[in-house]
């Protein structure tokens, strides 16, 4: 013989023991396909926030690519001059 399940049973207020109740599962209608043509091909603006949020990223990347070339021109002069 098995031993006895040490799992305790949930009571209702009743005193019964609780049923459960089957979950009725909502799924997200299916997108129909549209034709390309009715596709706008208009890219979506950039809001405000956004814009004003990220404003200096654009520089930072500028920066960082100006300095890593640099760099990068310094090592290939050294390799030549040391060598």
């Amino acid at each position: 013989m098995g031993k006895k399940s040490r799992r305790k049973a949930k009571h209702r207020a009743g005193g019964k023991l609780a049923r459960r109740v089957p979950v009725e599962r909502i799924y997200p209608p299916k997108p129909t396909l549209e034709p390309k043509a009715a596709v706008p091909s208009v890219a979506p603006a950039i809001s405000s926030a956004q814009a004003t949020r990220y404003q200096y990223v654009l520089p930072e990347l500028r920066r960082i690519g100006i300095i890593s070339g640099a760099l990068f021109l310094i090592l290939i002069i050294l390799t030549f001059v040391l060598s």
